[in-house]
């Protein structure tokens, strides 16, 4: 098939290439003339495990291409995928501007030039219900007879996990009525479920709705962790023990039950603020969501006030090892990132911060500059540290050397934000050891 992605961030450059991997032939479309330009050199400008095989080899065989213009594109294509940012708003929905900007022009297109044939556009951005009504609203207000179709296929792909859940997606979702469209989309992601996942097929604002209820769903339940893991502490239960005992419940699950400093990223928070305010305007109190969000928010100063606390309420002039930037493990992403909420944190009350993350360094610095000091390794970070803080659980953290770290901290002191080690082991290895929902650890058995 003839496929034209307009936005090339995580959603529109991994679906591009996954839908060239397939066989398609798919043109990528960016308004950033100075990405486009890397692109066509094989240039990844992103951080996703597994992308940047399939892009080069797609590259290579002439199915994967790139450009600024949209209409050349789009002449091009019988399928656009539209997978433009939807930030927040203002007031907390979801900003349409770009999307409704690239509809508009599609629109003007279809009118100057009639004979263009079928074109199906699908909504992938995350979008509020009645979005892809304002898509076709806005194509038919130039070209009210050109034929085409709106659909929404909302995506579903966890950052670091992305190539492999665009390939082995646990469901799809279509929102169309139209049953042209749905026999085209219903080709084009049969390769992707051969092993017997579904294909749903619903109408357009219900395929909407269904993306953000996932996305608020699941933070949900991450906000309820947090929760009972605030409340372990205060009457002495350990939450993995809780979280094994819940989670063996099938009805619950085993995933999202992991407690920790909030939920980030591109998704979760935009999202669920935007199914509150969607409520809103339909006049409707959405009392759970409005909890998740304050839970989220003051779950990174809870964090910050057993750093404090532990000093006797003054960090002030005190240096702390922080190990990991990006929001999650596996990407270079710090929207929303508990870590940035940290720091600033941390600078507000006096502290300084050596960091050290894998892959997300740049783009931390895209955001706060040189207001902390980034190191070259985990180790380095440690260099005259009071303590270390973790806040993403990236793999190479998982098992350090820990007679090295005590070695290097002034204090040996870790304020473990992810519940990456086991107390007992902490106890041995004499550190003070702090974690979420777990006890606390204070006898330094060997310290230095």
């Amino acid at each position: 098939m003839k496929i034209a992605v307009v936005g090339t961030g995580y959603v529109g450059l991994v679906s591009g290439t996954c839908f060239a991997e397939t066989g398609n032939n798919v043109i990528c479309v960016d308004i950033d003339a100075a990405k486009i330009e890397k692109m066509k050199k094989g240039i990844v400008p992103i951080y996703e495990p597994g992308l940047e095989i399939l892009f080069e080899r797609n590259i290579k065989d002439g199915r994967l291409t790139f450009t600024t213009d949209l209409f050349e594109a789009t002449r091009n294509s019988d399928i656009l995928f539209l997978c433009l940012p939807t930030p927040q708003d203002g007031d907390g929905s979801a900003d349409l501007k770009y999307v409704l900007s690239v509809a508009d022009q599609l629109g003007q297109l279809f009118k100057a030039e009639p004979g263009l044939g079928f074109k199906i556009l699908v909504d992938k951005s995350t979008v509020p219900v009645g979005t892809s009504d304002k898509v076709r609203a806005a194509v038919k207000k130039h070209a009210p007879d050109f034929d085409f179709d709106v659909a929404s296929n909302p995506e579903f792909l966890r950052e670091g996990m992305a190539v492999e859940d665009f390939m082995k997606p646990e469901r799809v979702i279509i929102g169309t009525r139209n049953e042209k469209t749905k026999n085209i989309l219903n080709e084009l992601y049969e390769p992707f479920v051969r092993s017997g996942n579904p294909i749903y097929f619903m109408d357009e604002r219900s395929a909407e709705m269904t993306k953000y209820a996932a996305n608020s769903f699941l933070a949900t339940k991450i906000s309820f962790m947090n929760e009972i893991a605030n409340l372990c502490e205060l009457t002495g239960a350990d939450v993995d023990k809780v979280r094994i005992g819940i989670g063996s419940d099938s009805r619950v699950g085993k995933r999202f039950l992991f407690p920790g400093v909030g939920y980030g990223g591109s998704c979760f928070p935009k999202d669920v603020i935007a199914l509150v305010n969607t409520s809103i305007e339909n006049k409707y109190d959405f009392k759970i969501l409005k909890s998740v969000i304050g839970v989220n928010k003051t779950q990174i100063e809870i964090f910050l006030q057993k750093i404090v606390k532990h000093y006797n309420g003054n960090i002030k002039g005190k240096r702390f090892a922080l190990w990991g930037l990006a929001f999650k493990p596996n990407t270079d992403d710090v929207r929303e990132a508990p870590a940035l909420a940290l720091i600033k944190l941390l600078l507000e009350n006096g502290a300084t911060v050596s960091s050290y993350d894998p892959e997300a360094v740049e783009t931390t610095r895209a955001v706060i500059g040189d207001k902390i000091i980034y190191a070259q390794s985990s180790y380095q970070a440690l260099e005259n540290a009071e303590a270390l803080i973790i806040i993403t659980e990236w793999n190479e953290f998982r098992n350090p050397d820990f007679n090295k770290i005590k070695s290097m901290l002034k204090t040996p002191l870790i304020f473990d934000g992810r519940n990456l080690y086991d107390p007992e082991k902490m106890e041995d290895a004499g550190f003070i050891y702090y974690s979420v929902g777990r006890p606390t650890i204070n006898n330094l058995k060997n310290s230095k």
